[in-house]
């Protein structure tokens, strides 16, 4: 009895957000992002001593959920939960069969769900290694992603777009120098930056969401290496910043090689 409680308890915690998020279309996410699998995925994280609690959802994104949860010592760190919906392999399958570390996968969208949270793990590492400001990655397991929590004990950090920024050259110059060591340390093209996909804290950018970031090899890196600069420089010039020429941002994040 004692063995199961921690599941109890978390079957409890998920029931009420359930009800305190009273919309059906809340109600509807949740019921998609807490199927049985999943709950059971959550209470192994629990029982390896990753996680204690769940607290309460942080966001929604295209391809899942974050949920603040504190670890055995009371520590907050946050969970990515990729819903295993339709609609979420489509979006994503096209990212896994163009990546050469994933060569020759295939099966039910399942598999290629799990092997998603494996690849957001493995692309945070990269760019943590780089030196590029992203949430620490600590266990993925299936389909859940445990990393560090970017924000405070009162809120997460904002978006970018929700941020009312000192000195938006200076982020600018953060952003296009984090861009380039993504491209020449970790290897790596974010593929859907924007201003959505940037937290701010301590007045400092972090980015999130790599799970789609793909390494320069892949076919279409050039293509989204383009429109992750095109995103940067629309946002700052709608800032009033003077930003560069995409194709200056370019030469020097590639370092000359494009």
């Amino acid at each position: 009895m004692a063995q199961n409680e921690p599941l109890t308890s978390l079957e409890r915690k998920i029931e009420a957000l359930r009800v305190k998020d009273k919309s059906s279309e809340d109600r509807k996410v949740l019921d998609e992002v807490f199927d049985k699998d999943t709950l059971l995925a959550i209470y192994k994280m629990m029982t390896d001593g990753v996680i204690e609690t769940v607290e309460l959802p942080i966001s929604t994104g295209k391809e899942g959920n974050v949920f603040l949860c504190r670890g055995p010592e009371g520590k907050l760190l946050a969970l990515k939960i990729y819903r295993m919906a339709t609609s979420t392999f489509k979006r994503i399958s096209k990212y896994i069969e163009g990546d050469p570390r994933f060569k020759g996968l295939s099966g039910s969208h399942r598999k290629i769900i799990f092997a998603w949270a494996t690849k957001e793990f493995r692309n945070l590492q990269r760019l943590k290694d780089a030196g590029v400001r992203v949430p620490s990655p600590i266990k993925y397991h299936r389909n859940l992603l445990a990393m560090e929590y970017i924000g405070t004990e009162e809120a997460p950090a904002p978006m970018l777009r929700h941020f009312d920024l000192e000195d938006p050259e200076e982020m600018y110059e953060t952003l296009v120098h984090f861009v380039s060591l993504a491209y020449q340390k970790a290897r790596l093209v974010h593929g859907d930056l924007s201003e959505y996909n940037v937290l701010v804290h301590e007045n400092r950018p972090v980015l999130i969401d790599c799970g789609q970031a793909m390494i320069i090899d892949h076919p279409n890196a050039l293509e989204f290496l383009r429109r992750d600069i095109e995103n940067l420089n629309r946002y700052f010039r709608s800032l009033d910043v003077d930003t560069m020429e995409g194709d200056e941002v370019l030469r020097i994040v590639t370092g000359g090689k494009r």
